[in-house]
């Protein structure tokens, strides 16, 4: 089950919405719908949960490009939006580098095969365990990166985390009025 809410700040304080993500495919598309909800060069906040798995905090400031943090990446890497979060950039690779692709059976694509152990699936694709991003994107807004990684460790609830952090911004009336 996910949960997202989209904070946008001006003002007047912070507003909160439900956005539909059913046409987001892209963090492109994301940044968008963000940038839509303002009339301003304003900051927008996009909180995504999967219940008691990941949490993901987006935060757009203008035309900037988008700021992300993750709790844990691996458990987001096997969500569709959770995917849209999870960049070449954020994690490190290089888009230009060709995949070295292995087939289902160990053998590289082309290759006859053989009695080699080999292990499937190229080191490339590998997404580490745990938080993954900057950490430090609420803290201009109340929340120190030590306060965000701290709810990211083992054994936290993403629907408690994103309420702290609702809480440590201001926020948390506006959240729970969508929520």
């Amino acid at each position: 089950m996910y949960f997202a809410a989209l904070l946008a700040r001006n003002e007047n304080g912070w507003q909160a919405s439900e956005p539909d993500l059913d046409d987001v495919e892209t963090l492109g598309d994301l940044s968008d719908l963000a940038r839509a909800a303002i009339a301003e060069e304003e900051t927008v906040l996009v909180f995504i949960e999967q219940e008691d798995a990941w949490f993901g905090v987006i935060r757009v400031d203008g035309e900037e490009d988008p700021r992300i943090y993750v709790s844990d990446a691996a458990a987001a890497a096997r969500s569709s939006y959770g995917e849209i979060l999870l960049t070449d950039e954020l994690l490190g690779r290089d888009p230009e580098d060709p995949l070295d692709l292995v087939d289902l059976d160990g053998t590289e694509d082309g290759d006859d095969d053989s009695d080699e152990d080999v292990v499937p699936g190229p080191a490339e694709d590998h997404v580490p365990a745990g938080p993954l991003g900057e950490a430090g994107l609420l803290s201009d807004l109340g929340m120190s990166d030590k306060e965000l990684l701290d709810l990211s460790g083992d054994g936290a609830l993403t629907g408690e985390a994103l309420g702290e952090i609702a809480e440590a911004i201001g926020c948390a009336d506006v959240l729970e009025a969508v929520r």
